[in-house]
């Protein structure tokens, strides 16, 4: 799959996307930078991104650039940065394209980051999960409060209609590649 061919990139790019200034880590031996020249510290809020973790997996696919400006649209980098245990279907850009027209510009919009943070939660479990662990008619707990159903056929995997298409181990979890937008049930 385009883009994920590329994991392993520089950490300080994925905070470069983000706008946040990292702090790079020097060895022991080497003799401090003079002031100018120090890194600005990273926001006390945003935990510390590296190229493994599954924010910057996503920010560095050039397949997902639709779910990170969601994820910074909704303020949930911090959650999806966040230690772990995750697991995180993504959906790629063409998973989003497949939504009715306009739909994601207007869940982007301030008035309705509440909304956005749901579907996004929706695709979010609080374990890390390997694609082999997932069994036929298993249900998933997702970080909104609502469940998902595990739909297998022999090597095809879904969570409800949304296939999983490539898995990538992330230092904080799993992110599992999906063709299809994850949309919570109706309240």
């Amino acid at each position: 799959m385009k883009g994920w061919s590329r994991l392993i990139v520089i950490g300080g790019l994925a905070c470069g996307l983000l706008g946040l200034a990292c702090k790079k880590q020097e060895p022991a031996s080497a003799a401090p930078a003079p002031a100018e020249a120090a890194p600005a510290q990273q926001a006390s809020n945003i935990p510390p991104l590296n190229e493994t973790n599954i924010v910057s997996i996503a920010m560095n696919s050039e397949d997902h650039t639709t779910l990170v400006a969601a994820i910074k649209a909704a303020d949930y980098v911090t959650s999806v940065a966040a230690s772990g245990p995750l697991t995180v279907f993504a959906p790629t850009n063409e998973a989003f394209a497949k939504l009715p027209e306009g739909t994601v510009e207007n869940l982007v919009k301030p008035e309705n980051v509440d909304t956005l943070r749901k579907i996004l939660q929706y695709h979010v479990t609080t374990s890390a999960l390997d694609k082999s662990w997932l069994k036929d008619g298993q249900t998933l707990g997702m970080a909104n409060g609502k469940k998902t159903t595990v739909h297998v056929d022999g090597d095809t995997v879904k969570i409800n209609d949304a296939t999983i298409i490539a898995s990538v181990p992330a230092s904080n979890g799993m992110v599992h590649v999906v063709d299809t937008v994850l949309l919570p049930p109706e309240e």
